[in-house]
C-alpha cells in the first residue's frame, strides 16, 4: 500500500516510516513540503503522491504554547486535519489521525474508553478534539488513534530528560499526581502498521500496557540506568506551574484494539528498558 506520512521527521514519524518500509511504500512529507493549513497545498500533495492511505502524524505539540498561540495551534491540529479529511474523501484514500489523551478532562477514576466523552481542559486538547470531529465525518475508511506520554528516538522526551538530570543532580523531584500510559513510538508504529494494513475503521487507544505516574516512570528510568530510584522524590504538580492545565488521570483504556485482533502490546516497563538500553548503547539518532 502507498502510504503518505505527514510529519515524517518527527519522533513518531521517523518510527512509522521505518516500520512501514517493510511491506508498504511509505512516502514522507514534513514542513519543507508545504503548509498543511492551506487547502491548496494539501490538495496538491495528495494529487502528486496519490496515496491509498494517509497517516497524519504532523501536529502542533507544544501544549503550553497552544495557550498563547491559539489560532496557530487550531490551524495546525484542526484545520489541517479537516483539509486532509476533505481531500482523502474526494480521492477515496483512507486516513489515520494520531490524537491524544488530552481530549479528555482527566477526572475519570479508572480512565477513558474509546467512545468516552471529549472534554479537554486545555486548548491543545481542544484542537485535537476538533481534528477528531473532522475525521469522524469521512465516508472513506478512517482511524483515530489516541496515544499518550510518547518517548523514542527524538530530540527531547521525558526519559532522556530524566537520564540527563540523574547525571547532573543528586536528587530529583518529579510530579506524582498525574497518571497516564507511556507509549514507545517503536511499539506504536507496529500497532499503526497493523491497523492500516487491515484497513480497520474506528477509534483506537494505543499505548504500551499499564499505567503509571511521572514519578514512577522516572524511578523506572533510574532502575534501568542502575541508579538509586530513591534519588527521585515525589511532588505535586503545583511545584511546576504550567500555562496549560494537565488532566489528572488520562489513562487510555483499550478494548477496540483487542476486538480487531491486534497483537498484545508490551508493558511500559519493558518498553522503557529497551529504550534506555538503546540510549546507553548509543543506538539512537538523537543521543
Amino acid at each position: 500500500m502507498k502510504i503518505l506520512v505527514t510529519g515524517c521527521q518527527g519522533m513518531l514519524g521517523r518510527a512509522v516510516m521505518a516500520r512501514l518500509a517493510v511491506g508498504h511504500e511509505p512516502v514522507g512529507i514534513d514542513m519543507a513540503e508545504g503548509d498543511l493549513t492551506k487547502p491548496a497545498v494539501v490538495s496538491g500533495l495528495i494529487q502528486r503522491h496519490s496515496p491509498e492511505w494517509v497517516l497524519h502524524c504532523a501536529a502542533w505539540t507544544d501544549v503550553d504554547g497552544a495557550e498563547s498561540s491559539r489560532q496557530e495551534a487550531m490551524a495546525a491540529n484542526a484545520d489541517a486535519t479537516g483539509h486532509l479529511a476533505a481531500v482523502c474523501g474526494q480521492a477515496g484514500a483512507g486516513l489515520t489521525l494520531i490524537s491524544t489523551d488530552y481530549v479528555f478532562n482527566g477526572q475519570a477514576e479508572t480512565g477513558y474508553v474509546e467512545d468516552g466523552h471529549r472534554d479537554p481542559v486545555n486548548h491543545y486538547g481542544l484542537t485535537k478534539a476538533c481534528g477528531e470531529e473532522h475525521v469522524e465525518q469521512l465516508a472513506t475508511p478512517w482511524q483515530i488513534v489516541r496515544t499518550s506520554w510518547l518517548f523514542g528516538d527524538g530530540k527531547v522526551n521525558f526519559i532522556k530528560t530524566i537520564r540527563r538530570l540523574l547525571s547532573e543532580r543528586e536528587v530529583l523531584r518529579v510530579v506524582d499526581d498525574q497518571t497516564g500510559c507511556p507509549a514507545y513510538v517503536d511499539d506504536l508504529a507496529e500497532v499503526l502498521d497493523f491497523l492500516i494494513s487491515g484497513r480497520r475503521v474506528g477509534v483506537f487507544h494505543a499505548t504500551n500496557q499499564g499505567a503509571t505516574t511521572w514519578y514512577e516512570l522516572a524511578r523506572e528510568v533510574a532502575r534501568c540506568l542502575q541508579a538509586d530510584p530513591n534519588r527521585i522524590t515525589a511532588c505535586p504538580s503545583s511545584e511546576y506551574p504550567t500555562a496549560a492545565q494537565r488532566p489528572t488521570n488520562s489513562i487510555l483504556l483499550s478494548s477496540n484494539l483487542e476486538a480487531v485482533g491486534c497483537p498484545e502490546r508490551p508493558l511500559w516497563q519493558d518498553a522503557v528498558a529497551r529504550y534506555v538500553a538503546r540510549l546507553e548503547n548509543g543506538d539512537v539518532s538523537f543521543p
